[in-house]
């Protein structure tokens, strides 16, 4: 893909609640990024977006032109005119025609991104799961994130998430797939992006403990026999040593 990489990026307002560490250091408590939105020559594309804590609130859908809210529950406790921003991606858009008019503007360089796959909670067969792909250190904010069960591509089930922005100006990105654990099935997050030579696919299967050998289960066996034999032998010792006379001692009080 040939494209001049030039990247805007912006944010409307970048808010933390504070608090002391000792003498004159701060540590952040919470961070919320209200506005955060980037534009791109690429496709003319772009992302208006409400973070806090690196989760995701809400979005702006630019095509729709509507807010898209993270959790739907969200919507009930406040509200966003998605008008303001479209207004500033409008900003973004001419700024950015301005900036790659420059003789001295540069492209930007490409980040090698960095994949995980996880399940969401611990793996058992035939229990509803979720795998989760997390793309880490992405720039520029173009990517492509797909996934694959046995080799074929899945669509049914999946989610992923807005580009998260970072401290570095980097971006994260979450790609979720709702499966069904099976021993018969594995998985792969396919990634494409501009700082790798080519597609990515970092694999996933379920962990399944190896069956027990022949020879494991006899010598398991022969074990609790044994076990079982000696516990035997022992009881019966005592039970022998308890019935002869003077076993136990006794004591006649006076008449």
């Amino acid at each position: 893909m040939i494209l001049n990489r030039a990247v805007i990026w912006g944010a409307l307002a970048l808010t933390a609640v504070m608090s002391r560490c000792g003498g004159e250091d701060t540590v952040a408590d919470h961070v919320a990024a209200y506005g955060a939105f980037f534009f791109q020559s690429y496709g003319s594309s772009g992302q208006y977006i409400h973070e806090f804590d690196g989760d995701e609130e809400f979005y702006v859908d630019l095509n729709k032109k509507e807010t898209v809210w993270r959790l739907p529950l969200f919507s009930e406790f406040r509200s966003f005119d998605p008008q303001g921003a479209l207004t500033n991606i409008a900003t973004g858009k001419y700024n950015l025609g301005i900036l790659t008019k420059d003789p001295n503007s540069t492209t930007a360089v490409n980040k090698v991104p960095e994949v995980t796959v996880f399940p969401k909670s611990p793996v058992m067969l035939g229990e509803p799961n979720t795998l989760v792909c997390a793309v880490d250190n992405i720039f520029p904010p173009v990517i492509n994130v797909t996934w694959l069960s046995n080799g074929h591509a899945v669509t049914e089930g999946v989610f992923e998430t807005s580009f998260l922005s970072k401290n570095d100006h980097s971006f994260l990105k979450i790609s979720y797939l709702t499966f069904l654990p099976s021993a018969d099935d594995v998985y792969d997050c396919r990634v494409e992006h501009w700082g790798l030579d080519g597609p990515l696919l970092k694999h996933w299967e379920p962990e399944i403990p190896a069956p027990m050998s022949e020879l494991t289960e006899t010598v398991v066996c022969a074990l609790g026999l044994a076990v079982g034999l000696v516990g035997i032998v022992v009881g019966t010792v005592l039970i022998i040593q308890g019935l002869r006379p003077g076993g136990t001692s006794t004591h006649q009080g006076p008449l």
